[in-house]
C-alpha cells in the first residue's frame, strides 16, 4: 500500500514546526537509546552469563569433578619444596662432578660462593667451574646437568680452543644452584 505524497505533505503541514521538532527529538532519543545504551545492555548480559558460568564451575569444584585452581603462593611453595635443602648442597655438587666424570670431562678446582637471593629469599650457591673436554662431551654434560638437577641454572658458558687442530676445549661454566633454606 502506497501513501500518496500529497497526503504526507498535508499531514506534515498540519503538525507545524513544533510537531516536526518533536518528531525529530523522538527519533534522536530512539537512536541514542539504541546506540548509547545497547553496548551497556550487552555487557550486562555478558556479566550475567559469566556469573552463571562461575556458579557452575564452583559447583563442579565443590563436588570434586574439577580440580580447584592453583593459587600462585601454593605454586611457589610447591616449587620451593622441590628444591634441595641448603644442607644437601654437597650432594648436588657431588652429582655435578659425577656427571662430569661420566662424560670424561676434566673439572679443575672451582670457585664457590654461598649467598641469599634478596628477591626470592632462597639460598644460592654460585659455582664457577673451569672445564676441559671435547665439544660433544661438554654439550652432553650440560644437557645431563640441566636434566638431572633442575635447581641448577647455567648462567654463563665460555669455551675456547688453543689451536684450530685441537679437539679439546678449555673454558669456564658459571652455574647457580638454588637451595631452599629449610
Amino acid at each position: 500500500m502506497r501513501i500518496p505524497r500529497l497526503i504526507v505533505h498535508e499531514y506534515l503541514q498540519g503538525l507545524g514546526v513544533p510537531g516536526l521538532a518533536g518528531a525529530a527529538m523522538l527519533v534522536l532519543a530512539l537512536v541514542y537509546g539504541l546506540a548509547g545504551l545497547m553496548p551497556h545492555w550487552q555487557s550486562l548480559q555478558q556479566l550475567s552469563q559469566q556469573t552463571l558460568d562461575a556458579r557452575d564451575y564452583l559447583a563442579r569444584v565443590e563436588e570434586g569433578s574439577v580440580a580447584a585452581p592453583v593459587v600462585p603462593q601454593r605454586q611457589l611453595d610447591d616449587f620451593r619444596s622441590k628444591l634441595p635443602a641448603q644442607p644437601q648442597a654437597t650432594v648436588a655438587i657431588d652429582k655435578i662432578y659425577a656427571l662430569a666424570a661420566k662424560e670424561r670431562i676434566t673439572l679443575a678446582r672451582g670457585e664457590y660462593a654461598l649467598g641469599i637471593d634478596p628477591k626470592t629469599h632462597l639460598a644460592r650457591y654460585q659455582i664457577l667451574l673451569p672445564v676441559r673436554g671435547s665439544y660433544p662431551q661438554l654439550r652432553r654434560f650440560l644437557h645431563a646437568l640441566l636434566g638431572q638437577l633442575p635447581a641448577v641454572v647455567v648462567e654463563d658458558v665460555e669455551f675456547q680452543r688453543k689451536k684450530i687442530a685441537d679437539t679439546d676445549l678449555t673454558g669456564r661454566i658459571r652455574l647457580t644452584l638454588y637451595l631452599s633454606r629449610s
